[in-house]
């Protein structure tokens, strides 16, 4: 953390663990017909995409999506551009990954990477999806929606809370994120976009009280 950025309170820390909690599915992995690295700031789904394939939990991999602001400059040719190189670096196979290189959201990285597929020849039954820790809940949500008949597994770096906080090393920007995302779980059922889930009243509250602490970068616009 830079010397210019305020250190999260105690409080805040519990607060944000249970969100974070909460955010992660905890799926028992098990083999699939296919994985889907969504794109994002964080290089460490495509790592841990390539560990799951070395794995032997699949034989196809997909990466997904274009850019946006906050990764313009750290994948100046795309997310997954970067992220597929990556995973080749790490001994995946060339010919085991495909690309969709336009997604600017979770809906689009879902019903793209369905059309790259498709076009492929893949149709899927069961379908992994790897994404940040605490993107995980939301991107099952997303997916259970749009690819009903699919079995839908998550998967994300396995990083403790306290370590995840030291990698990206700004912790009011992770707790901006995690309070962004479980706000996406809550209202994007009500616009068509996810199916709903249960949020238990601690996890609320707890939501509620990094929103007053001003956690709030990341809240779309009501």
């Amino acid at each position: 953390m830079s010397d210019n950025q305020q250190a999260i309170t105690e409080d805040q820390w519990r607060q944000a663990k249970l969100i974070w909690d909460y955010h992660q599915m905890s799926h028992e992995l098990r083999p699939v017909d296919v994985a889907i690295g969504l794109g994002s700031h964080d290089l460490g789904v495509a790592t841990h995409s390539a560990d799951l394939y070395q794995a032997g939990l699949f034989s196809a991999l997909i990466f997904t999506g274009g850019n946006s602001p906050t990764t313009a400059k750290v994948f100046p040719r795309g997310e997954a551009v970067h992220f597929r190189e990556h995973a080749i670096d790490l001994g995946v196979p060339a010919d085991a990954i495909l690309l969709e290189p336009n997604a600017g959201n979770t809906g689009q990285n879902i019903t793209l990477s369905r059309e790259v597929l498709a076009d492929a020849g893949i149709r899927p039954k069961t379908v992994l999806l790897v994404s940040k820790p605490y993107m995980e809940r939301r991107s099952f949500a997303t997916a259970r929606k749009l690819w009903p008949d699919v079995e839908i597994l998550c998967a994300s770096e396995p990083l403790e809370f306290d370590d995840y906080l030291k990698s990206i090393g700004d912790e009011k920007l992770v707790l901006d994120m995690l309070v962004g995302d479980l706000q996406r779980v809550i209202e994007y059922p009500k616009l068509g976009f996810a199916i709903e889930q249960e949020v238990p009243e601690d996890v609320h509250a707890a939501y509620e009280s990094l929103i007053r602490d001003g956690f709030t970068s990341r809240l779309i616009a009501s």
